[in-house]
């Protein structure tokens, strides 16, 4: 049984914390101040660390800082945090901890979590802390989902999202959990001139067509054992969705100007930014292909739907550039950090990409050159953007639930009294 040291001043949170992990056969010590939760640390006899980031006598980073300093040994620390805590708990990432969530709290997050950090090698600040979508909610829970989809090695996947928010990082990260040693293929629909792609799909004979001098294996046979990942398939033509139709129903394919069929046990990712169900009803998708690349489907949000990750994708970005360019290694500061959060991003994270790209190369010394790069509105503040999501979260959970106020309390991690004066608060309706 892993015993886990719970450090939270909220005495609703903190007992409705402690029912749920020992219900889930954690042992807990629940500790309401930092200073006492630091000394049951520093004692040792603990396997894991629930730790929240705003405390009455001193913060949960500082708590962590001076255990660090301390050179105590830190169990796998997972902290809750506010939105407006954000840049704590990034900083506690640097400094080791294992995770972090964000407020309203989804228990059940929380606990697969945990079990994932008891069940893995190593302590303190020498165990991983692997992020390879984001640090959002909505990012870590579908990283959960991918995980549980790539047991499924044969069955098509459709992702979902506007453009620029990362539908190909996801796919190489079905990738690496599924086939990490076999091929992985991207192709987009859209770029490819429509008298080529057939062949580009299936592959051509010798002779099969002016100028096809030799056999050629498509992108399905290239792809093998792998994935192929087919971006903006609502762009494919109308007359080579048949096609594709039969190869992902059959599981063969037959080469431009060949007779004889293929085996192709390629794991089909298909994405597109448009509505596909809207394409069906114009006439433009073929409604029996459209549920066959949807047995799977997932979708990715748009970045002003999870504002978390705006600086964790930030600081990547630009430690990037550092190693491409390590005599120009440039450093946001806090400034920098307050105007990204406060802005929208149409774009995505390929739209922050390529700006922080440019303020790099345009900087000097360690600053980015960020003047006039970015449009904020004045009113789009931090606080806008955590009430914003919020407000979506709790939404989210009311359908969940059936609009059930102790179910959707529980699945928040609040109380129903906190609930009700949120739902007043944000103007939110409980529909019957």
């Amino acid at each position: 049984m892993s015993r886990v040291c719970l450090i939270e001043d909220d005495p609703i949170m903190g007992e409705a914390l402690v029912e749920r992990l020992e219900l889930e056969g954690f042992s807990v010590v629940w500790h309401r101040t930092g200073s006492a939760g630091m000394r049951a640390l520093a004692a040792g006899a603990i396997d894991l660390a629930v730790i929240d980031v705003n405390l009455p006598d001193l913060s949960g980073a500082d708590l962590f800082a001076r255990l660090l300093d301390e050179r105590v040994r830190i169990p796998p620390s997972l902290f809750m945090t506010g939105y407006g805590s954000i840049e704590d708990a990034v900083r506690l990432l640097k400094l080791g901890a294992a995770d972090y969530l964000t407020k309203p709290l989804d228990p059940t997050a929380l606990i697969e979590r945990l079990r994932a950090l008891a069940g893995g090698k190593g302590a303190g600040t020498d165990a991983p802390h692997d992020t390879p979508l984001g640090i959002s909610p909505a990012m870590r829970h579908l990283a959960g989902e991918l995980a549980r989809m790539a047991r499924h090695a044969q069955t098509p996947l459709l992702i979902g999202g506007e453009s620029g928010v990362g539908k190909e990082v996801v796919a190489r990260h079905l990738h690496r959990l599924q086939c990490p040693d076999a091929p992985f293929i991207a192709v987009n629909c859209a770029a490819l001139p429509e008298t080529l792609i057939e062949a580009e799909l299936f592959g051509h004979e010798k002779g099969a067509f002016t100028g096809a001098d030799r056999r050629r294996a498509g992108v399905f046979e290239q792809a093998g054992e792998g994935i192929l990942f087919l971006d903006e398939i609502g762009d494919m033509p109308l007359a080579l969705q048949s096609r594709l139709l039969r190869v992902v129903q059959d599981r063969q394919l037959t080469r431009v100007g060949g007779s004889e069929p293929v085996e192709t046990p390629t794991r089909l990712v298909c994405a597109t930014h448009q509505d596909l169900t809207a394409l069906v009803r114009e006439g433009r998708f073929r409604e029996d292909l459209y549920y066959r690349v949807r047995v799977l489907e997932i979708r990715i949000p748009p970045l002003r739907e999870r504002p978390e990750d705006i600086l964790w994708l930030a600081e990547r970005f630009v430690a990037d550039y550092g190693r491409r360019v390590p005599r120009e290694r440039r450093v946001l500061t806090p400034e920098d950090r307050e105007r990204l959060l406060h802005s929208k991003w149409p774009g995505n994270a390929r739209e922050l990409q390529h700006l922080l790209e440019r303020a790099c190369i345009l900087g000097q010394g360690e600053r980015l050159a960020l003047d006039g790069a970015l449009d904020i509105p004045k009113e789009q503040g931090l606080k806008a953007q955590a009430q914003a999501s919020e407000r979506a979260a709790i939404e989210t959970a009311l359908v969940e639930q059936d609009c059930n106020m102790t179910a959707t309390a529980a699945r928040l991690g609040i109380s129903r009294k906190t609930l009700w004066q949120k739902m007043k608060r944000y103007g939110i309706k409980r529909i019957q």
